[in-house]
Order: structure tokens, then sequence, then C-alpha cells
């Protein structure tokens, strides 16, 4: 068999050490990027699962390790989900605007012991048409699930924290119409308003347990439920007026949520993290 020379094989011994440096370096980024952004032996409880970007978002939490719940209305929906879902280990029915309900669905998850590290308060609704027609029923129903309803579920979730002596992280999602308005949302903007201080509130109070509190302020998302409007010619108006001049995506929000769900942000709290290809920054 042939020898190599001398010179081939100190360089290959100089590739091999190189390598194996590159090798090790890579492994300490991941190390720490999964020290940063994962979540694993976190328990996660999700609001407003049932499609749309709670329902992405709780996919999200699962593959970063987290022990994911999901709460919804539709019981029967959210446990065929689960039943499809690596990563989901309970589905609950829960009704944010009834207090009782709230504490029943973490008294169920309490007999799993389950107490959320992370709650995902994604529930809301909306209701659009101009103020002047909007009835009082509309606006009961809009403030009721979005911002008494967020109120519930993060105030009884800091509760059950508190007692079993965790600290752990709220994210509300709001909208960037908690911080500018549109027509015919008036009910929803105002609800969104009031979920961005609520947070801030919170995160004042709460910081004295460990407890962060933040929100997320997504702009205009492409989802099943408005996909058809925003590809429409209004939709296509709206998008001009947005800075980056496109819509955003549900995976736009990935490493926002990981930011704040995770160590990575364990710094943070009472931020307002606008998600929106900077529709709030536009001209007016």
């Amino acid at each position: 068999m042939e020898r190599l020379p001398c010179s081939c094989i100190k360089i290959y011994m100089i590739d091999m050490i190189l390598y194996a440096n590159h090798i090790e370096e890579f492994t300490v980024v991941d190390s720490t990027l999964y020290q940063l952004f994962g979540l694993e032996g976190k328990c996660a409880l999700v609001t407003g699962a049932t499609g749309g970007l709670g329902l992405h978002c709780a996919r999200l939490l699962a593959r970063a390790g987290a022990d994911v719940v999901i709460a919804g209305r539709n019981l029967d929906r959210l446990q065929e989900l689960a039943m499809n879902m690596p990563g989901i280990v309970r589905a609950v029915a829960l009704d944010v605007t009834d207090a009782d309900s709230v504490r029943g669905a973490l008294d169920s998850m309490a007999e799993d012991d389950l107490v959320p590290d992370i709650v995902l308060n994604n529930a809301g609704i909306s209701v659009t048409r101009p103020a002047l027609e909007q009835t009082e029923a509309d606006f009961d129903a809009v403030i009721g699930t979005n911002l008494r309803g967020a109120w519930l579920v993060a105030t009884e979730c800091a509760r059950r924290m508190v007692n079993a002596h965790k600290q752990g992280v709220i994210i509300n999602t709001a909208s960037i119409l908690g911080e500018r308005v549109a027509g015919a949302v008036a009910p929803y903007a105002i609800s969104k308003a009031g979920v961005v201080q609520a947070t801030k509130a919170l995160a004042l109070e709460l910081a004295r347990y460990g407890i962060r509190v933040n929100a997320l302020l997504p702009g205009y998302i492409v989802t099943e439920l408005n996909r058809a409007f925003l590809l429409s010619e209004a939709g296509e108006r709206l998008r001009q007026r947005i800075p980056s001049r496109r819509f955003g995506e549900l995976n736009d929000l990935d490493a926002p949520l990981l930011l704040l769900a995770g160590d990575g942000g364990r710094h943070i709290t009472g931020a307002t993290l606008a998600v929106d290809g900077g529709h709030l920054v536009s001209g007016l």
C-alpha cells in the first residue's frame, strides 16, 4: 500500500482537528440555543386553540418541548386535535368569559399535577360593523371575551403559579389595533387596548413572584378565516399601506413567541412586541 507523504498526513490531521472544533462549536451553539428557546419540562396552556393562531402556537410550543394543554369551548374538536398532535398532553373545556369554567379547567389540570409554566392567552372574537350599529350585546361579547376573559385566565393562572411556588410567563395575544384604530371594529380595538394595559399592570405586580407578563401584537396575519379577504382587491389596498408590503404568515410569530416563552426572554416583562411588518410605524 502506498504511504502518504508526511506533509499530506499533517494536512489531513489539521483538517480533522478543524472539523472536530467545527462540530464542537455547533454543539455549543445548539446547546445555547436550546437553553434560550427550548421548553423541555415546561407545561403550557393555550386558550383559543381550536384553530388559526392558537392551534399554530400550540403546535410550536409542543415542538419546542413543552407539554401543551389546549383549551377552548369545543372540547370534541380539541380532543380530536390532541390525539393527532405529539406533545399535546391534555385538552380541556374552557370558556374564558366564565370564571367558574376557568377555575374548573385549571382544577382539571391540577388532577394530573399540571400547573402551567407558560400561558398563551389567545381566545378572542370580533364583531365587524360601524360603531353606531354595534349593539350592547356586541360590545359586551367582545369586551367579555377579549379583555375580561384574558384577565380571568391570567390572574387565575398567576394564583396557581404563586401557590405552587412556580415562576412562569403569561403571554397575551393583543393586536396592533391595541395601539392604532381601524373602522368598523371599535369594540375589538378598545378590548385590545385594554389587553395592552392589563399586560403592563400585571407585569408590574407579578414581577415579585418571578412571573413575566408580555403581549404579542400581531398585524394582519394570513389564516384560513381571513385569506379570502386579504387576497381580495380590498386586501390588496390594505397590503399597500404596510411598509413591508406583505401580510404576515403564522410562522412569522414563531421566533417572537419562543423568545417570550423561553429563558431567552427572562429579562423581558411588561413588553408589547409588534409582529406587523412595520404597520404600526406607517405614516399617517
